[in-house]
């Protein structure tokens, strides 16, 4: 088992690294006019390819009187996007709540990593095809989880969360065991094939819905249940680039704010934003009838992220505890009345 499992992460891995290739050297900051942006897999990150593909970055940068070159890169796992943007190699970093509590504690009073805005609020379901396992009390030595980045991202921080909340916050990281990080792409495709000792998936949409077309798959925890509705995703950068690019920045703020208007009021047109940038092969339908779910809204303001930086400060995986979710966000021009 261990050596299959050990093959399955070999051949995932390898795709991620030549993924990060381009962003292995650290570079020097640069002036404005100039952005680089990680993203990672799903809808989550539909806000982002509302940016891209209409190119509003660029439209808010020329309104200011600068021409913006964007470039975009995607990797996998909150680990890799923080070590991204920690080496210097992005300026906008895109990943959970988890990852973004993480490094906000480990740079506080250094880099002061915060988080710019949320991408919107989605259930994330944990699915399993075991069919033993109807609850994370039913996890055992039989199971393999599949989660973005073990330990820190923010699947994993929802697992911690039901482990604390089921046998008490000493026993918090009692599932972590259990889990393996594997891209949610590749999750998918080993749940819906089989065969593999991969039988667990903490994932996000669409692939959590996609992988439900299995019917020996079924959702064991739902984050809405632990959390209620809220902001599993979100983007974040060093406070040195904000101060050193006040106009890209606010360009980048301002593309994602009429990105979010234009997803929440035009499904469809979001759905077929979707497909193109992604190139996801999707029944446009069925995505549509997916991302128009009234759990679903697109919106830069967060929600629900407190209860996790309390959650882990409480049981020492941060070290700082912020006194409100405003600690680690930055303010800007466009107050968020978040959570």
């Amino acid at each position: 088992m261990r050596k299959s499992i050990s093959r399955l992460a070999a051949s995932i891995g390898l795709g991620v690294s030549l993924g990060l290739g381009s962003l292995a050297a650290p570079t020097v900051a640069h002036a404005e006019g100039q952005i680089r942006i990680a993203e990672q897999f799903g809808i989550v990150y539909l806000l982002l390819n509302v940016v891209r593909d209409q190119q509003l970055i660029e439209k808010h940068g020329k309104e200011q009187g600068i021409d913006i070159k964007v470039d975009w890169a995607q990797l996998s796992g909150g680990a890799a996007i923080n070590d991204a943007l920690l080496s210097g190699s992005v300026d906008i970093a895109g990943a959970g709540v988890g990852p973004l509590l993480t490094v906000w504690d480990r740079t506080k009073g250094r880099q002061n990593v915060k988080a710019v805005a949320s991408l919107g609020n989605f259930p994330y379901y944990l699915v399993s095809s075991n069919p033993n396992v109807k609850t994370i009390a039913d996890i055992s030595d039989k199971d393999r989880i599949a989660v973005p980045a073990v330990s820190v991202s923010v699947q994993s921080r929802f697992l911690q969360y039901a482990a604390a909340r089921q046998w008490g916050d000493k026993e918090y990281n009692r599932l972590d065991k259990y889990t393996l990080a594997v891209p949610h792409p590749d999750a998918t495709a080993a749940l819906l094939a089989g065969g593999t000792e991969l039988n667990g998936h903490f994932s996000n949409p669409p692939f959590q819905d996609q992988v439900l077309a299995n019917k020996n798959v079924h959702v064991v925890l739902n984050s809405y249940d632990l959390l209620g509705p809220n902001s599993p995703t979100l983007l974040f950068a060093t406070e040195q680039f904000r101060k050193d690019n006040p106009k890209t920045y606010k360009a980048f703020v301002d593309a994602l704010a009429e990105a979010a208007d234009f997803a929440q009021k035009d499904k469809a047109a979001a759905a077929d934003t979707y497909i193109r940038v992604t190139k996801a092969k999707i029944d446009r339908e069925a995505l549509i009838k997916l991302i128009d779910n009234p759990q679903y809204e697109f919106t830069v303001t967060p929600k629900n992220t407190y209860k996790l930086a309390e959650f882990l400060y409480r049981v020492g995986a941060i070290k700082h505890k912020p006194e409100s979710w405003k600690d680690y966000f930055f303010q800007d021009e466009r107050p968020l009345q978040g959570s």
